[in-house]
Parts: C-alpha cells; structure tokens; sequence
C-alpha cells in the first residue's frame, strides 16, 4: 500500500488535489477556504476556480482520488492473500508512522462532514463498501488456495473495516490507545475465524 498518495502528481488536476490535501492537514476542515487551497497550488488560483466550484467540490473530488489510489494499491491478491491481509493491517496498524495518523484524522474530521452532508455520506458508504468488498476478495481468495479456513468473507471483511475504523478513530481523537494490545486481539480472531 502506498505510503504517500500524492507521490507522483502528474497534471493539474493531481496538483489541485495534492494542494487540497496539504491545506486540509495543514487548516482542518472547518478553516478551509480555496483561497487556502492557493496558498498551496504552485500555479494560478485561477485554475483552480476553472475547474472547480467551491471548496467542497475540491475536497470531494480529493477523497475519490484518494479511494483510486487505495484501489491500485491492493492488487496480487490471489497470489498470497494472507500476505495481502497481512499488508493491509500493517498498514492501518502501524505505530511508527505520525505521518500517516495525520492523514486519518484529517479523513475522519471529512467523516464527519457525512453526518450533515448526503454527498459526503455517500462517499464513505462507498468507500466503506469498497475497503470491505476488498478484504471479502482477499478472504475469498484464501478460502479457495486452502491458506483459510471456511468462513463468511463478508460478515469478516465487516467485522475488520469496523474494528480497524474504530481503531484509527480512536488514535486520532485520543491518547494512549493500546494499539498493540488491539492488534494481538484482531490477530487471535483471525487465527481462530479465518487462518489454517
């Protein structure tokens, strides 16, 4: 899984994004202003109102761009689905990375915006829907290699989208969380649902 989504920008649209992504980390939602997003964007503000209306616009076309790249990223999966979960819970687990904890308070902060916001809503159900139809894949796959046990691929997928948003919520709204101790939990579960 990609460490920095915006790693390889290429155009301006990816700039735009790119420019709306730091200014959402940098501001929050709340203080975001497209004026802000221009403060970032190394070319004219002006294309940035050619191509978009507004602010919300912007950060919504950012969250699809950021579920496009989650989705090149989560590839090989019948070559070693244990691995590729593996991966993945790595990824959402991982302690060492401040970096990447600041990007999922700023997306849960945009989660937030889907409690009043139906486009916003219907974004994260999308995604939401996308990340467990995902790991269903992974968990299919390795039913079928042999490498795991039968189970229900999506009743599992759900169980582990709920505890790993849970788990990032958490760290980014508070302190102390015993990510580890999560972690070995998540792993116990798998080992006693899911892994021969």
């Amino acid at each position: 899984m990609t460490e920095h989504p915006f790693e390889d920008v290429s155009g301006t649209r990816e700039e735009i994004l790119e420019a709306t992504f730091r200014s959402l980390r940098e501001y929050g939602y709340s203080e975001l202003t497209v004026d802000k997003i221009g403060s970032n964007f190394a070319k004219s503000k002006s294309l940035i109102y050619h191509h978009y209306d507004g602010k919300d616009e912007l950060v919504l076309e950012c969250l699809e761009y950021l579920l496009e790249t989650y989705e090149g990223a989560v590839t090989d999966i019948d070559d070693d689905p244990r691995g590729c979960l593996e991966t993945v819970l790595e990824y959402v687990f991982a302690v060492d990375s401040a970096d990447r904890q600041e990007r999922a308070a700023t997306l849960f902060e945009l989660r937030a915006q889907a409690v009043h916001d139906e486009a916003y809503r219907d974004h994260f159900t999308r995604s939401d829907q996308q990340f467990e139809d995902t790991l269903a894949g992974i968990i299919h796959a390795g039913i079928e290699d042999g490498e795991f046990q039968a189970c229900n691929p999506d009743a599992v997928a759900t169980t582990l989208v709920a505890i790993m948003t849970g788990t990032s919520l958490r760290r980014s709204t508070t302190t102390d969380l015993p990510v580890a101790a999560i972690r070995e939990e998540l792993e116990a579960y798998l080992e006693a649902r899911v892994y021969r």
